[in-house]
């Protein structure tokens, strides 16, 4: 796919709020998961739970992007009844005996609903099967431990076994640091998976969320054949004031927003929540060799 210049239409630079819980302080950006009411971050508009819901999750004042359960994700994107979830019970250790690290993860389960960062499984979407991915911010900020690496190897070596391209919706604060090098060994397992299927000459969509950092863009994050992103997903691996603060330059509003990466050749087009499911399913079409589907 040619990477196109388009003029960005989005915010540049989204603001973010803390959410406090009764269980534990957890950012969740700008919801609370089964509020009736939901005020946008960017336009401050107030919001009711089935008007956002049935735009997507999209502010219809201003069109900025909220983040979205996984479980959310994948009702808006697959046909309704295809899931199957795969390795659900696949979760983390803690082999460093990293201090409060097995006791965050409960707390962490009981607020999320999930028990890692990352639901995956087989699904159609308009009647194409494919192997898919979707990480969570809202487990401890979307972070990739060796539980969340082996899901999304797992996830693309089935479709090597099954003959299906991959899809994965990522969305990441980076490598989880409570398990150290195990952790950063799942850049390189992720990447190894990546040229399997690539080897057997099946695709690899990656559609980048609000947010994707660290260690997951710096492996299969940007190893896709097609590169999609949200409008105004924060996108990188260091944090501005990181880099700032290391070239002692100011860098420009957009700097690391979507829009801004699709300019600068790192994406190949920046898609509406509402146009995902069609433009996935487009693309699932036309990579589909005969026989195949």
């Amino acid at each position: 796919m040619n990477r196109k210049r388009i003029r960005a239409s989005w915010p540049a630079r989204l603001r973010r709020v803390m959410i406090k819980r009764k269980a534990a302080p957890f950012l969740i950006q700008e919801r609370i998961l089964a509020r009736r009411t939901h005020q946008c971050p960017f336009c401050h508009r107030h919001i009711e739970e089935g008007q956002l819901e049935e735009n997507l999750f999209v502010c219809p004042e201003c069109s900025h992007h909220f983040r979205l359960h996984p479980r959310e994700r994948i009702r808006f994107l697959v046909d309704p009844g295809s899931f199957r979830e795969t390795d659900r019970d696949l979760t983390s250790l803690n082999p460093l005996d990293f201090p409060g690290y097995g006791e965050k993860i409960r707390r962490v389960t009981n607020i999320s609903g999930l028990n890692e960062a990352v639901v995956t499984g087989i699904g159609t979407v308009e009647g194409w099967e494919i192997s898919l991915a979707v990480m969570a911010f809202q487990f401890m900020g979307g972070s990739m431990g060796s539980a969340v690496g082996e899901k999304i190897a797992r996830t693309i070596r089935a479709g090597v076994r099954l003959q299906l391209p991959v899809v994965i919706f990522t969305a990441s604060g980076g490598a989880r640091m409570q398990e150290g090098i195990f952790s950063l060994m799942q850049m390189a397992k992720t990447a190894a998976a990546a040229a399997q299927l690539e080897q057997a000459g099946l695709p690899l969509f990656i559609v980048l969320t609000d947010p994707t950092t660290g260690g997951v863009t710096a492996s299969f994050g940007m190893l896709g054949d097609v590169i999609l992103a949200e409008p105004g997903a924060l996108i990188g691996f260091a944090g501005p004031r990181v880099i700032e603060g290391t070239i002692k330059k100011q860098l420009p509003e957009d700097f690391q927003r979507s829009e801004f990466l699709l300019q600068s050749g790192f994406l190949d087009r920046v898609v509406e929540r509402s146009r995902l499911r069609s433009t996935l399913a487009f693309l699932i079409k036309t990579h589909t060799l005969p026989g195949r589907d």
